[in-house]
């Protein structure tokens, strides 16, 4: 989870980006033919920080995925050589500052999977971290404060009826859409010109191949949990709970990086 102190969060600077040749992996990963490999887990580059802030594979993985043509036929360049920015896009679109954002939490160290240790083994709670740091558990949104207030990244984080969860925060984001409200509205609100740039919901789930996270008719959400408008709780509370979120975060995140290999795979 992330830490809900404004003033450290809104205090992140990004390194400078780095030449993908640098990267131990670079010889199959960073590739002009768009390869991405969609089993690497982003914290063996980190350095032991923040994959989010110090992978390079990581951020040059956002660049190529979401450096592409908008709904209204735009292309949504991103640039990752702005000083103190991680991705950036200036054009007549707009200015955006975007940050990386691990969108998928695993729920291992704290709550009740913390407190029952023999519902899964070490083994398999490793196996879970290791497969939420791939692309597949990631996404970028606007990382500037705005007057001041919670990024989207830390509201998302702090607030109790989202706690981090993606799949609550998608919802959000379809009701930022519907002009409904929800626990994201203020925040969502703020940065509305960035959701503007995908036209609606079906927009932005197609730019951001989030297709397996919604029903068939992309009308709505599939939610990891039991969903009640919010009322509910929004961390897992018992051992059944805790296993189907487990199994449907799992299960998203395969789905979504199958279809990154698809996405990346057509002639660009």
């Amino acid at each position: 989870m992330k830490a809900c102190n404004t003033a450290a969060a809104s205090a992140r600077s990004f390194p400078s980006s780095q030449n993908p040749a640098e990267s131990p992996r670079s010889s199959n990963v960073h590739s002009r033919r768009r390869v991405i490999d969609t089993s690497f887990d982003f914290r063996t580059d980190a350095g032991g920080k923040d994959p989010d802030v110090y992978s390079p594979t990581l951020r040059h993985y956002h660049k190529l995925l979401w450096s592409k043509t908008l709904p209204n036929g735009r292309l949504f360049d991103l640039d990752d050589t702005v000083r103190g920015a991680y991705l950036h896009h200036r054009s007549e679109l707009g200015e955006y500052f975007l940050s990386s954002d691990s969108v998928i939490p695993t729920f291992t160290r704290w709550g009740f999977a913390k407190a029952h240790p023999e519902l899964y083994t070490e083994e398999e709670n490793k196996a879970f971290m290791a497969i939420s740091y791939t692309i597949g558990g990631m996404m970028i949104f606007p990382g500037n404060r705005i007057q001041g207030k919670w990024t989207i990244n830390q509201a998302r984080g702090c607030l109790k009826n989202i706690s981090d969860r993606f799949d609550l925060t998608f919802e959000c984001i379809r009701r930022h859409y519907a002009r409904q409200s929800s626990p994201l509205g203020e925040t969502l609100a703020r940065y509305r010109d960035f959701f503007a740039l995908f036209q609606n919901f079906g927009g932005y789930v197609d730019f951001f191949l989030l297709q397996d996270l919604v029903t068939d008719d992309c009308a709505g959400v599939t939610f990891f949990m039991p969903f009640d408008e919010f009322r509910t709780a929004s961390v897992p509370g018992d051992d059944a709970t805790y296993r189907e979120y487990r199994r449907r975060s799992i299960e998203f995140i395969e789905a979504r990086n199958r279809r990154i290999e698809r996405h990346t795979a057509a002639p660009s």
